[in-house]
């Protein structure tokens, strides 16, 4: 694993591989250097593979890459066969060893999902549409269904997002998160004037992310604290580039 990559410090059982990557390990080159883990961001296809094939050897499992939409739909990748077409969706779980649940980001907060009984884990892409909606729920709740077990039998880790420093929202954010843009919470929204003078809020997608988390019943949450803008040497950004990258995180049942 390269030294630069960031691994969950959580209470998952030794059954339970986690992972996520950064910019640094692969062949990719200009905008996409190095590690660009996007099928379909302009990149060299030859590299793609290239930097895919690496992470797979990282993992020592099968990483299981989905058609990100920003929506809440989860898979349960134990019902999906090898070299099955790309599944559009923003979550997966399992409970086969071997089979690691992948996401993609570049600002996005990507969440890992494990049950302590070692019978289930589960990936979530959570950018602020997907979380207002209710993908850490129904990821949690999928998780909870396969490895049957209570959502507090449920550890989660939070991998490198855009920060509460750098990621500005409009009103309609707030709203979907039933905010009162006149009075939000401190800890959650921070108001500040945009560029062209409009009100504009700083937003923690970490911290919506546990307060989802904590209500849905899960007490171990850990995580959440790297800034994918803030730190242009580790992380891709599409907020801060536009053309770039996409890291990848994971997390897997050893043993397959």
């Amino acid at each position: 694993m390269d030294a630069d990559w960031l691994q969950p410090q959580w209470d998952a059982p030794a059954a339970v591989g986690a992972v996520m990557s950064t910019r640094a390990g692969g062949v990719s080159a200009g905008p996409f250097a190095s590690m660009n883990l996007g099928a379909y961001v302009g990149d060299e296809e030859v590299a793609v593979r290239h930097n895919m094939q690496r992470f797979a050897d990282v993992t020592g499992a099968r990483p299981v890459f989905m058609k990100q939409v920003h929506g809440t739909r989860v898979v349960n990748l134990d019902t999906v066969e090898p070299g099955a077409p790309v599944i559009e969706a923003d979550a997966s779980v399992t409970s086969w060893p071997g089979v690691a649940c992948t996401v993609t980001v570049a600002d996005c907060l990507p969440v890992l999902f494990a049950a302590t009984n070692g019978r289930a884990v589960g990936a979530a892409h959570a950018g602020w549409r997907g979380l207002a909606g209710g993908v850490l729920e129904q990821t949690l709740a999928a998780v909870c269904q396969a490895a049957g077990c209570s959502p507090q039998e449920v550890v989660a880790w939070l991998g490198a997002c855009i920060g509460p420093r750098a990621f500005e929202v409009g009103a309609d954010v707030l709203t979907a998160f039933d905010q009162s843009p006149d009075e939000p919470d401190p800890a959650r929204f921070t108001a500040r004037c945009g560029a062209d003078g409009t009100p504009r809020w700083l937003a923690n997608l970490p911290q919506l992310a546990r307060d989802k988390l904590t209500a849905a019943g899960v007490q171990q949450v850990s995580g959440g604290g790297w800034c994918t803008v803030e730190d242009p040497a580790r992380f891709y950004s599409f907020r801060r580039d536009r053309v770039t990258g996409r890291m990848a995180a994971a997390v897997w049942l050893r043993g397959g």
